[in-house]
């Protein structure tokens, strides 16, 4: 019996290799756990990319901090298994799953008040993304896991003055064949940014609406003839069909 329930136990936890976005840092200066973050109670994905849910993830955590960052400025995102990082004394599976093979993207929209606005009915725009890199045969998320669970990028010098929320996105694309297989992992910071950039998008998305269920970015084999998730080494194109903005 004893070993029946660690054998169930350890199922579990290997079945739930997820992760959360949780943290922001700016210039390499965390900002503290779950501040200025609207993040989900749990690390379980979104599958259905026509749900609410696909914005900033399931209902959750939410913060009335505002994170304070100038144009240029270097942005860390911090991903952990669940909240804190590890869920178990040298967790194989923190950030995330190693088998969990994806893009990252960082959008942004404007908003009035980054605490207070609604996440719905925004208009969003590509500021970053690391997808997939056929020399290398690295992904994104793997670049992740290397920098043990941060992702980063500068924030574009051209961002105009104000409040915005950012939206940071794992896609992992491990059970991908299928329909409703892609995991999407993300939350949304509250940003207020400074700057004299006056950049005005003009190309945006809207969440829900972005993504189709059958993109083949999002329904895709990323499995080679050899069995290695180097998508036969062929470059791969992030879903939404939005380039990352130019300054």
């Amino acid at each position: 019996m004893k070993f029946s329930y660690i054998a169930t136990l350890a199922f579990a936890i290997s079945a739930e290799a997820h992760c959360i976005f949780q943290e922001v840092s700016v210039n390499d200066q965390k900002q503290g756990s779950l501040v200025g973050l609207r993040a989900p109670y749990d690390n379980n994905p979104v599958y259905d990319v026509n749900s609410q849910d696909i914005i900033c993830q399931k209902q959750g955590r939410t913060s009335d901090k505002v994170i304070n960052v100038k144009a240029g400025d270097n942005i860390g995102a911090y991903f952990g298994h669940v909240i804190g990082g590890a869920q178990i004394p040298n967790d194989p599976d923190n950030p995330i799953a190693p088998s969990h093979k994806g893009p990252i993207t960082a959008w942004l929209a404007k908003v009035d008040n980054a605490a207070t606005a609604s996440k719905t009915g925004l208009k969003w725009f590509k500021i970053w993304e690391d997808t997939f890199n056929p020399s290398t045969r690295k992904w994104g998320v793997d670049n992740m896991i290397s920098n043990q669970g941060w992702t980063k990028f500068q924030m574009p010098q051209c961002i105009a003055p104000g409040d915005y929320l950012m939206r940071v996105e794992i896609l992992a694309l491990h059970s991908a064949r299928s329909n409703m297989g892609a995991q999407f992992y993300m939350s949304c910071a509250q940003l207020r940014i400074s700057g004299s950039g006056t950049f005005t998008p003009s190309q945006t998305v809207s969440f829900p609406g972005a993504y189709q269920q059958s993109d083949p970015s999002i329904v895709v084999n990323i499995y080679g003839l050899t069995g290695q998730p180097d998508n036969g080494g062929k470059t791969y194109n992030a879903p939404g069909n939005v380039p990352v903005i130019k300054c």
